[in-house]
Protein backbone atom coordinates (compact mmCIF):
# COMPACT_ATOMS: atom_id res chain seq x y z
CA UNK A 1 0.00 0.00 0.00
CA UNK A 2 1.34 3.44 -0.96
CA UNK A 3 1.90 5.83 1.94
CA UNK A 4 1.16 9.45 1.03
CA UNK A 5 4.01 11.86 1.77
CA UNK A 6 3.10 14.59 4.29
CA UNK A 7 2.56 17.94 2.57
CA UNK A 8 5.50 19.83 4.14
CA UNK A 9 7.88 16.97 3.38
CA UNK A 10 6.59 16.74 -0.19
CA UNK A 11 7.39 20.42 -0.79
CA UNK A 12 10.92 19.97 0.51
CA UNK A 13 11.45 16.79 -1.52
CA UNK A 14 10.30 18.57 -4.70
CA UNK A 15 12.68 21.44 -3.98
CA UNK A 16 15.62 19.05 -3.47
CA UNK A 17 14.83 17.24 -6.72
CA UNK A 18 14.79 20.56 -8.57
CA UNK A 19 18.06 21.69 -7.00
CA UNK A 20 19.73 18.41 -8.00
CA UNK A 21 18.46 18.69 -11.58
CA UNK A 22 19.26 22.39 -11.93
CA UNK A 23 19.50 24.34 -15.17
CA UNK A 24 22.48 25.84 -17.03
CA UNK A 25 23.58 29.48 -16.77
CA UNK A 26 23.58 31.94 -19.64
CA UNK A 27 24.48 35.62 -20.02
CA UNK A 28 21.71 37.75 -21.51
CA UNK A 29 21.43 41.40 -22.51
CA UNK A 30 19.71 43.59 -19.96
CA UNK A 31 16.69 44.09 -22.21
CA UNK A 32 16.14 40.31 -22.15
CA UNK A 33 16.78 39.83 -18.42
CA UNK A 34 13.44 40.93 -16.97
CA UNK A 35 11.69 38.01 -15.27
CA UNK A 36 14.80 35.84 -15.36
CA UNK A 37 16.47 34.39 -12.25
CA UNK A 38 19.93 35.61 -11.28
CA UNK A 39 22.52 32.85 -11.31
CA UNK A 40 24.95 34.83 -9.13
CA UNK A 41 24.89 37.79 -6.77
CA UNK A 42 24.54 41.06 -8.69
CA UNK A 43 27.54 43.24 -7.80
CA UNK A 44 27.83 46.95 -8.51
CA UNK A 45 30.39 47.55 -11.28
CA UNK A 46 30.63 51.28 -10.52
CA UNK A 47 29.65 53.59 -7.65
CA UNK A 48 26.28 55.32 -7.75
CA UNK A 49 26.39 58.16 -8.28
CA UNK A 50 29.79 58.06 -9.92
CA UNK A 51 30.58 61.63 -8.82
CA UNK A 52 29.07 64.30 -6.59
CA UNK A 53 25.90 65.39 -8.35
CA UNK A 54 23.06 67.83 -7.88
CA UNK A 55 19.64 66.52 -6.94
CA UNK A 56 17.95 69.79 -8.02
CA UNK A 57 18.18 72.60 -10.54
CA UNK A 58 19.74 75.66 -8.91
CA UNK A 59 23.19 76.75 -7.83
CA UNK A 60 26.08 74.84 -6.27
CA UNK A 61 27.58 77.13 -3.64
CA UNK A 62 30.60 77.38 -1.37
CA UNK A 63 30.90 79.40 1.82
CA UNK A 64 28.52 82.13 2.96
CA UNK A 65 26.13 83.90 0.59
CA UNK A 66 25.29 85.82 -1.39
CA UNK A 67 27.51 84.08 -3.88
CA UNK A 68 29.18 85.24 -7.06
CA UNK A 69 28.11 83.13 -10.05
CA UNK A 70 31.24 82.05 -11.93
CA UNK A 71 29.87 79.52 -14.42
CA UNK A 72 27.46 76.68 -14.95
CA UNK A 73 27.45 72.86 -14.86
CA UNK A 74 25.15 70.86 -17.10
CA UNK A 75 24.60 67.12 -17.34
CA UNK A 76 27.51 65.83 -19.43
CA UNK A 77 29.18 69.26 -19.47
CA UNK A 78 30.68 70.01 -16.05
CA UNK A 79 31.97 73.44 -15.13
CA UNK A 80 35.67 73.86 -15.66
CA UNK A 81 36.05 70.96 -18.08
CA UNK A 82 35.23 70.18 -21.68
CA UNK A 83 33.65 66.76 -21.10
CA UNK A 84 31.85 64.56 -18.60
CA UNK A 85 34.99 62.57 -17.82
CA UNK A 86 37.14 65.55 -16.89
CA UNK A 87 37.51 66.74 -13.30
CA UNK A 88 35.94 70.17 -12.81
CA UNK A 89 37.67 73.05 -11.14
CA UNK A 90 37.05 73.74 -7.46
CA UNK A 91 34.71 76.42 -6.13
CA UNK A 92 36.14 79.01 -3.81
CA UNK A 93 34.43 80.52 -0.81
CA UNK A 94 31.67 82.90 -1.83
CA UNK A 95 31.36 81.41 -5.31
CA UNK A 96 28.48 79.64 -7.04
CA UNK A 97 27.76 77.96 -10.35
CA UNK A 98 24.38 77.49 -11.95
CA UNK A 99 23.71 73.74 -12.04
CA UNK A 100 21.18 71.31 -13.57
CA UNK A 101 19.76 68.23 -11.93
CA UNK A 102 22.18 65.33 -12.41
CA UNK A 103 25.13 67.58 -13.31
CA UNK A 104 28.52 67.15 -11.66
CA UNK A 105 29.08 69.24 -8.54
CA UNK A 106 32.58 70.74 -8.35
CA UNK A 107 34.94 70.23 -5.47
CA UNK A 108 34.48 72.79 -2.73
CA UNK A 109 30.70 72.94 -3.09
CA UNK A 110 28.83 72.58 0.18
CA UNK A 111 25.32 72.16 -1.16
CA UNK A 112 22.69 73.28 -3.63
CA UNK A 113 20.45 76.32 -3.48
CA UNK A 114 17.28 75.29 -5.30
CA UNK A 115 16.24 77.52 -8.18
CA UNK A 116 12.91 78.29 -6.48
CA UNK A 117 14.81 79.45 -3.39
CA UNK A 118 17.42 81.52 -5.20
CA UNK A 119 17.29 85.22 -6.00
CA UNK A 120 19.65 86.76 -8.56
CA UNK A 121 21.01 90.07 -7.32
CA UNK A 122 23.13 92.65 -9.13
CA UNK A 123 26.70 91.96 -10.21
CA UNK A 124 25.98 88.29 -11.14
CA UNK A 125 25.35 87.28 -7.57
CA UNK A 126 22.74 84.89 -6.10
CA UNK A 127 21.17 84.83 -2.67
CA UNK A 128 18.99 82.23 -0.97
CA UNK A 129 15.52 83.16 0.22
CA UNK A 130 15.74 80.44 2.88
CA UNK A 131 18.47 79.63 5.40
CA UNK A 132 21.05 77.59 3.48
CA UNK A 133 21.44 74.09 4.95
CA UNK A 134 23.68 72.36 2.40
CA UNK A 135 21.05 69.96 1.05
CA UNK A 136 20.26 68.44 -2.34
CA UNK A 137 23.81 67.29 -3.03
CA UNK A 138 24.24 63.56 -3.73
CA UNK A 139 27.73 62.43 -2.82
CA UNK A 140 29.61 59.90 -4.95
CA UNK A 141 28.85 56.32 -3.86
CA UNK A 142 25.87 57.39 -1.75
CA UNK A 143 23.64 54.72 -3.31
CA UNK A 144 26.26 52.00 -3.68
CA UNK A 145 30.00 51.41 -3.86
CA UNK A 146 31.86 49.18 -6.29
CA UNK A 147 31.31 45.55 -5.31
CA UNK A 148 28.17 46.15 -3.23
CA UNK A 149 25.65 43.31 -3.51
CA UNK A 150 22.62 44.81 -5.23
CA UNK A 151 20.61 41.56 -5.41
CA UNK A 152 21.31 38.01 -4.31
CA UNK A 153 21.52 34.87 -6.38
CA UNK A 154 18.04 33.51 -6.98
CA UNK A 155 16.39 36.94 -7.21
CA UNK A 156 14.04 37.46 -10.13
CA UNK A 157 15.05 40.45 -12.25
CA UNK A 158 12.40 43.16 -12.10
CA UNK A 159 12.36 46.22 -14.37
CA UNK A 160 13.84 48.25 -11.50
CA UNK A 161 16.63 45.71 -10.99
CA UNK A 162 17.45 45.77 -14.70
CA UNK A 163 17.60 49.56 -14.56
CA UNK A 164 19.87 49.44 -11.51
CA UNK A 165 22.19 47.01 -13.27
CA UNK A 166 22.41 49.38 -16.23
CA UNK A 167 23.01 52.41 -14.01
CA UNK A 168 25.97 50.71 -12.35
CA UNK A 169 27.59 49.91 -15.67
CA UNK A 170 26.51 46.36 -16.47
CA UNK A 171 25.48 45.28 -19.96
CA UNK A 172 24.59 41.62 -19.37
CA UNK A 173 23.37 39.47 -16.49
CA UNK A 174 24.12 35.84 -15.70
CA UNK A 175 20.77 34.10 -15.36
CA UNK A 176 19.46 30.56 -15.15
CA UNK A 177 18.12 29.01 -18.31
CA UNK A 178 14.36 28.69 -17.80
CA UNK A 179 13.33 24.99 -17.68
CA UNK A 180 11.70 23.63 -20.83
CA UNK A 181 8.35 21.99 -20.06
CA UNK A 182 6.51 19.25 -21.93
CA UNK A 183 2.84 19.27 -20.88
CA UNK A 184 0.88 16.12 -21.73
CA UNK A 185 -2.90 16.18 -21.23
CA UNK A 186 -4.62 12.83 -20.75
CA UNK A 187 -8.36 12.14 -20.94
CA UNK A 188 -10.49 10.65 -23.70
CA UNK A 189 -13.46 12.55 -22.27
CA UNK A 190 -11.94 15.96 -22.98
CA UNK A 191 -13.34 18.35 -25.58
CA UNK A 192 -10.59 20.63 -26.88
CA UNK A 193 -12.78 23.37 -28.34
CA UNK A 194 -16.27 24.76 -27.96
CA UNK A 195 -18.91 23.61 -25.53
CA UNK A 196 -18.61 19.96 -24.43
CA UNK A 197 -21.11 17.35 -25.50
CA UNK A 198 -23.29 15.17 -23.25
CA UNK A 199 -20.49 12.66 -22.57
CA UNK A 200 -17.51 15.00 -22.51
CA UNK A 201 -16.03 17.87 -20.50
CA UNK A 202 -14.08 20.83 -21.81
CA UNK A 203 -10.34 20.66 -21.19
CA UNK A 204 -9.62 23.39 -18.63
CA UNK A 205 -6.03 22.38 -17.82
CA UNK A 206 -4.36 22.49 -21.23
CA UNK A 207 -5.10 26.23 -21.56
CA UNK A 208 -4.26 27.25 -17.97
CA UNK A 209 -1.38 25.06 -16.75
CA UNK A 210 1.18 26.76 -19.05
CA UNK A 211 0.20 30.10 -17.52
CA UNK A 212 0.82 28.90 -13.98
CA UNK A 213 4.14 27.37 -14.97
CA UNK A 214 5.31 30.54 -16.71
CA UNK A 215 4.49 32.57 -13.61
CA UNK A 216 6.76 30.19 -11.69
CA UNK A 217 9.69 30.69 -14.06
CA UNK A 218 9.23 28.01 -16.72
CA UNK A 219 10.60 28.51 -20.21
CA UNK A 220 9.25 27.16 -23.50
CA UNK A 221 6.22 24.91 -23.03
CA UNK A 222 4.89 22.39 -25.51
CA UNK A 223 1.37 21.00 -25.10
CA UNK A 224 0.24 17.65 -26.45
CA UNK A 225 -2.71 15.32 -25.91
CA UNK A 226 -2.58 11.55 -25.49
CA UNK A 227 -5.19 8.81 -25.40
CA UNK A 228 -6.16 6.85 -22.31
CA UNK A 229 -4.03 3.81 -23.10
CA UNK A 230 -0.85 2.57 -21.48
CA UNK A 231 0.99 2.67 -24.80
CA UNK A 232 0.03 6.31 -25.38
CA UNK A 233 1.07 7.27 -21.84
CA UNK A 234 4.47 5.59 -22.17
CA UNK A 235 5.10 7.13 -25.57
CA UNK A 236 4.10 10.66 -24.56
CA UNK A 237 6.00 10.73 -21.26
CA UNK A 238 9.06 9.09 -22.79
CA UNK A 239 9.15 11.53 -25.70
CA UNK A 240 8.73 14.47 -23.36
CA UNK A 241 11.58 13.31 -21.14
CA UNK A 242 13.84 13.18 -24.18
CA UNK A 243 13.08 16.75 -25.27
CA UNK A 244 12.27 18.75 -22.13
CA UNK A 245 13.70 19.50 -18.68
CA UNK A 246 10.41 18.65 -16.94
CA UNK A 247 7.41 16.57 -18.02
CA UNK A 248 4.06 17.67 -16.59
CA UNK A 249 0.96 15.52 -17.09
CA UNK A 250 -2.70 16.03 -16.23
CA UNK A 251 -5.11 13.26 -15.30
CA UNK A 252 -4.62 9.54 -14.83
CA UNK A 253 -2.97 9.72 -11.38
CA UNK A 254 -5.62 7.81 -9.38
CA UNK A 255 -6.43 4.08 -9.51
CA UNK A 256 -9.29 4.02 -12.01
CA UNK A 257 -9.59 1.61 -14.93
CA UNK A 258 -7.91 4.02 -17.38
CA UNK A 259 -5.47 5.73 -14.99
CA UNK A 260 -2.11 4.70 -16.47
CA UNK A 261 0.36 7.24 -15.06
CA UNK A 262 1.81 4.86 -12.46
CA UNK A 263 2.11 2.01 -14.93
CA UNK A 264 3.77 4.30 -17.47
CA UNK A 265 6.32 5.56 -14.93
CA UNK A 266 7.11 1.95 -14.02
CA UNK A 267 7.46 0.95 -17.69
CA UNK A 268 9.90 3.83 -18.24
CA UNK A 269 12.02 2.92 -15.23
CA UNK A 270 11.08 5.99 -13.22
CA UNK A 271 11.64 6.48 -9.49
CA UNK A 272 9.12 8.12 -7.18
CA UNK A 273 9.75 11.16 -5.00
CA UNK A 274 6.11 11.43 -3.92
CA UNK A 275 3.53 8.79 -4.85
CA UNK A 276 0.56 10.85 -3.61
CA UNK A 277 0.63 13.59 -0.97
CA UNK A 278 -1.39 13.75 2.24
CA UNK A 279 -3.37 16.88 1.31
CA UNK A 280 -6.88 17.76 0.15
CA UNK A 281 -7.60 18.61 -2.57
CA UNK A 282 -4.87 17.16 -4.78
CA UNK A 283 -4.13 13.95 -2.88
CA UNK A 284 -3.23 11.80 -5.97
CA UNK A 285 -0.50 14.17 -7.25
CA UNK A 286 2.72 12.39 -8.22
CA UNK A 287 6.36 13.46 -8.47
CA UNK A 288 8.90 11.10 -10.01
CA UNK A 289 11.99 11.31 -12.20
CA UNK A 290 13.55 9.47 -15.13
CA UNK A 291 17.23 9.18 -15.97
CA UNK A 292 17.72 10.17 -19.59
CA UNK A 293 21.07 10.83 -21.27
CA UNK A 294 22.90 11.36 -17.99
CA UNK A 295 20.36 13.81 -16.61
CA UNK A 296 17.45 13.52 -14.23
CA UNK A 297 14.12 14.58 -15.76
CA UNK A 298 11.37 15.32 -13.19
CA UNK A 299 7.86 14.02 -13.92
CA UNK A 300 5.11 16.07 -12.26
CA UNK A 301 1.76 14.32 -12.64
CA UNK A 302 -1.23 16.49 -11.79
CA UNK A 303 -4.68 15.15 -10.92
CA UNK A 304 -7.36 15.71 -13.54
CA UNK A 305 -9.70 17.78 -11.36
CA UNK A 306 -8.86 21.45 -12.03
CA UNK A 307 -8.53 22.78 -8.46
CA UNK A 308 -6.62 19.66 -7.44
CA UNK A 309 -4.25 20.24 -10.34
CA UNK A 310 -3.57 23.83 -9.26
CA UNK A 311 -2.96 22.68 -5.68
CA UNK A 312 -0.43 20.18 -7.06
CA UNK A 313 1.32 22.88 -9.08
CA UNK A 314 1.59 25.13 -6.03
CA UNK A 315 2.57 22.27 -3.71
CA UNK A 316 5.14 20.45 -5.87
CA UNK A 317 5.62 22.38 -9.11
CA UNK A 318 6.60 25.67 -7.48
CA UNK A 319 9.28 24.15 -5.19
CA UNK A 320 10.53 21.99 -8.06
CA UNK A 321 11.04 24.94 -10.41
CA UNK A 322 12.44 27.12 -7.62
CA UNK A 323 15.08 24.48 -6.94
CA UNK A 324 15.95 24.18 -10.63
CA UNK A 325 16.37 27.95 -10.91
CA UNK A 326 18.58 28.27 -7.85
CA UNK A 327 15.93 30.08 -5.83
CA UNK A 328 15.02 29.46 -2.20
CA UNK A 329 12.16 27.19 -1.20
CA UNK A 330 9.06 29.44 -1.50
CA UNK A 331 8.22 30.82 1.90
CA UNK A 332 4.82 30.53 3.51
CA UNK A 333 3.13 33.54 5.08
CA UNK A 334 0.54 33.56 7.83
CA UNK A 335 -3.25 33.92 7.67
CA UNK A 336 -5.57 34.41 10.64
CA UNK A 337 -8.67 32.21 10.51
CA UNK A 338 -12.02 33.87 11.16
CA UNK A 339 -13.87 30.60 11.75
CA UNK A 340 -13.26 26.97 12.66
CA UNK A 341 -11.95 24.85 9.80
CA UNK A 342 -11.90 21.07 9.60
CA UNK A 343 -9.29 18.91 7.86
CA UNK A 344 -8.87 15.12 7.66
CA UNK A 345 -7.09 13.64 10.65
CA UNK A 346 -4.01 12.60 8.70
CA UNK A 347 -3.93 15.19 5.92
CA UNK A 348 -3.37 18.88 5.38
CA UNK A 349 -6.11 20.87 3.68
CA UNK A 350 -5.60 23.82 1.35
CA UNK A 351 -8.49 26.30 1.28
CA UNK A 352 -8.55 28.90 -1.49
CA UNK A 353 -9.35 32.48 -0.51
CA UNK A 354 -8.01 35.95 0.13
CA UNK A 355 -5.96 37.55 2.87
CA UNK A 356 -6.45 41.16 3.98
CA UNK A 357 -3.59 43.56 4.65
CA UNK A 358 -4.03 42.71 8.32
CA UNK A 359 -3.67 38.99 7.56
CA UNK A 360 -7.31 37.94 8.06
CA UNK A 361 -8.38 35.04 5.83
CA UNK A 362 -11.65 34.88 3.90
CA UNK A 363 -12.42 31.66 2.04
CA UNK A 364 -13.72 31.57 -1.52
CA UNK A 365 -16.98 29.94 -2.45
CA UNK A 366 -16.93 26.97 -4.83
CA UNK A 367 -14.10 25.05 -3.19
CA UNK A 368 -14.71 21.65 -4.77
CA UNK A 369 -11.73 19.90 -6.31
CA UNK A 370 -13.40 20.00 -9.75
CA UNK A 371 -14.15 23.73 -9.50
CA UNK A 372 -12.17 26.70 -10.75
CA UNK A 373 -14.53 29.53 -9.85
CA UNK A 374 -13.22 29.78 -6.30
CA UNK A 375 -9.65 30.14 -7.58
CA UNK A 376 -10.60 33.08 -9.79
CA UNK A 377 -11.56 35.03 -6.67
CA UNK A 378 -8.55 33.84 -4.62
CA UNK A 379 -5.01 35.04 -4.15
CA UNK A 380 -3.74 32.08 -2.18
CA UNK A 381 -4.47 29.14 0.09
CA UNK A 382 -4.78 28.85 3.85
CA UNK A 383 -2.87 25.68 4.75
CA UNK A 384 -4.78 23.85 7.48
CA UNK A 385 -2.90 21.27 9.56
CA UNK A 386 -4.19 17.70 9.86
CA UNK A 387 -7.34 17.79 11.96
CA UNK A 388 -8.07 21.45 11.17
CA UNK A 389 -7.70 24.66 13.18
CA UNK A 390 -10.01 26.86 15.29
CA UNK A 391 -11.12 30.44 14.67
CA UNK A 392 -8.46 32.94 15.66
CA UNK A 393 -5.59 30.58 14.87
CA UNK A 394 -2.80 31.51 12.47
CA UNK A 395 -2.43 29.13 9.55
CA UNK A 396 0.37 29.03 6.98
CA UNK A 397 -0.44 31.02 3.84
CA UNK A 398 0.54 29.80 0.36
CA UNK A 399 0.16 32.73 -2.07
CA UNK A 400 -0.76 32.26 -5.70
CA UNK A 401 2.01 33.65 -7.93
CA UNK A 402 -0.28 36.15 -9.63
CA UNK A 403 -2.55 39.09 -8.79
CA UNK A 404 -6.23 38.43 -8.52
CA UNK A 405 -7.70 37.82 -11.96
CA UNK A 406 -11.11 39.20 -11.11
CA UNK A 407 -12.60 41.22 -8.27
CA UNK A 408 -16.12 42.40 -7.48
CA UNK A 409 -18.97 40.26 -8.67
CA UNK A 410 -17.22 36.89 -8.36
CA UNK A 411 -19.01 34.66 -5.87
Amino acid sequence: MTVALPWPEAREAAFRLGAEAGTPVEAVALVDAMGRTLAADLLAAAPLPGFDTSAMDGWAVSGEGPWTVVGESLAGRPWGGSGADEDPAALGAGQAIAIATGARVPAGAQGIVRREHGTVVPEARVASSLPFEGRDLRRAGEECAVGDILAHRGAVASPALVGLAAATGLDRLDVRVAPRICLVVFGDELALAGAPGPASVRDALGPQVPGWLRLLGAGPITVSFAADTLEAHVAAIGAGAGDADVVVTTGGTAAGPVDYVHAAIAALGGAYIADSVAVRPGHPMVLAHLERGGRSVPILALPGNPQSAVVAIMSLGWPLLAGMLGQDLPRLGRARLAEDWAAPAGEHRLVAGTRTDEGAFAASAHLGSAMLRGLVAADGFAVLPPGGAPAGADAPWLPLPAPRLATGGVR
